[in-house]
This record gives structure tokens, C-alpha cells and sequence, in this order.
């Protein structure tokens, strides 16, 4: 069985599910090999316009597998702490795979999100959670640091400082009605309905131009890192003239002088 599912509903979205039900998902060496490899297949796709990452069965990812938590094959032929360290690398670099991947990326999170599941989570887009869905940063529980897989940046940036120290520090579960209110996720489903949500939104980015999809997730992330407000509408503005020339501008007023008709 394959650890890893791609599928395509449609041309243009890509459904990414992680296929290890059984192990709640948890990120297995060929699983993150699995995962680096597909992701940079679907951003050489050119018609792919929307990603969806979900997990099989009753979870999303339990984060890293603990089973083998330090496979000989991630060192490379490498000695400790160089064999962990090439691990450790390998598996966060999938956070800013995500980040760097043309298409936006919405995560339905069914179950639990955990370690590394969350920190994969928190590197999407978008986080649509099913009324089910857990989340914990789980690290510091295991005797390490608290802070992994990109957490400490992408956590702060998407709850605030404060809520991110607590829920980094102190390792708790969060349910899905406190990660909404928290803003961790902008939406909860009923149990069984979080993949179709996602599903629906990427229809609905589908719908818009493919060149300001790209530019509008690339300009936002870029912007969390502005100086100021003077660099943030620098790179906006060049952004949105960018995209005038596309096409997509004019076929979209056309298209509402001929409704307003």
C-alpha cells in the first residue's frame, strides 16, 4: 500500500492524502520521501491550480513515527548527531516545500494533528478542521524542545505570541471550536464533511485567475516578513500590474458588465 495518495478530482485540484491509517499517519522516512517527491511534482504541474492534504482513516498525522524515530537511511552514511541532524532537516524542509509551492495549499485536518502533523498544518494555506480534529505541538512532552518543524515561526504569526507560547510551552491538546476561535483554523466541519469543504474552496480559487492565485500566496507570505508598510504595498503594487497583464482582468470585467446587462 501506498504511503502516500495523489489524486486529481479534477485537472486542475490535487487531493494529497497520507496514507498510513493504521499508524495514524504518523511521518514514516518513506512518507517524507514520499511527500518532498510529490510535492515537487505537482508544482511542476502547470495545469494543478489548487492542493488539497488530508489524512486516511481516523487522523490527519500524528506527527513523527516513534517507532523508528532515527532511520539509518535518513543519515545518509552519517554518523550521529550528523545522521540526526540530516532527519531533522529532511523532515522540516517539508514546511517550506509548502510555503514554496505555487499553488495554495488548504489542509483538511480530520482527527488529530500532531508534533509534525500540526507544524505540516501550520505551513498550509488554509486549515479547514472537522468538528474531531486535535491539535498539540506534542515536542516538549518527548523530552525535546518545544519548537519544531516550524512552529515557533508559523504558530505566533497565525494566533499571536502570547496563545503560541502557551500552546508551545505547555504542550496541550486543542479541539477544534478553540483552534477556530484561536484562529489556528478558519473553519469546522461535521466529522466526514471537512474533505468536501476543501474540496468547495478549492473550486472557488479554481474560479479565479491563475496568475493572481500564485501572486496573491506568494505576496502574503512575503509580507508577514515586510519592514514596513511602505515594502508591503511595494510588492503589491507590482504584484497587481504583474497580474493586469495576464489577461485574466479583462476577461473578468467583461464577464461583469455582461451580468450587470
Amino acid at each position: 500500500m501506498a504511503h502516500l495518495e495523489l489524486t486529481y478530482p479534477r485537472p486542475d485540484v490535487a487531493v494529497l492524502t497520507l496514507n498510513r491509517p493504521d499508524k495514524l499517519n504518523a511521518l514514516s522516512y518513506e512518507l517524507v520521501e514520499d511527500l518532498h517527491t510529490t510535492l515537487a511534482e505537482i508544482n511542476a504541474n502547470n495545469d494543478c491550480r489548487v492542493v488539497v492534504l488530508t489524512g486516511a482513516g481516523r487522523g490527519f498525522c500524528s506527527g513523527l513515527d516513534l517507532s523508528d524515530p532515527s532511520p539509518e537511511r535518513a543519515g545518509q552514511g552519517t554518523e550521529f548527531p550528523r545522521s540526526g541532524m540530516r532527519w531533522q532537516e529532511r523532515i522540516a524542509e517539508l514546511t517550506a516545500r509548502l510555503h514554496r509551492l505555487r499553488q495554495p495549499v488548504i489542509a483538511a485536518v480530520n482527527g488529530v494533528a500532531y508534533g509534525g502533523g500540526m507544524g505540516i498544518a501550520l505551513a498550509c494555506d488554509i486549515r479547514i478542521a472537522a468538528q474531531s480534529a486535535r491539535f498539540c505541538t506534542q515536542f516538549i512532552k518527548l523530552g525535546l524542545g518545544g519548537c519544531d518543524i516550524g512552529v515557533s515561526y508559523t504558530l505566533p504569526r497565525i494566533v499571536g505570541a502570547g496563545p503560541a507560547f502557551d500552546l508551545i510551552l505547555t504542550a496541550r491538546a486543542v479541539e477544534a471550536d478553540e483552534a477556530l476561535r484561536l484562529g489556528m483554523v478558519s473553519r469546522v466541519t461535521p466529522d466526514g464533511e471537512v474533505l468536501d469543504t476543501a474540496l468547495s474552496i478549492a473550486e472557488t480559487l479554481c474560479g479565479y485567475g491563475k496568475f493572481g492565485v500564485e501572486s496573491t500566496k506568494q505576496v502574503l507570505w512575503a509580507n508577514l516578513e515586510a519592514a514596513s508598510l511602505e515594502a508591503a504595498l511595494h510588492l503589491e503594487n507590482r504584484s497587481q500590474i504583474l497580474s493586469s497583464t495576464s489577461g485574466d482582468m479583462r476577461a473578468a470585467t467583461e464577464a461583469f458588465h455582461h451580468r450587470r446587462q
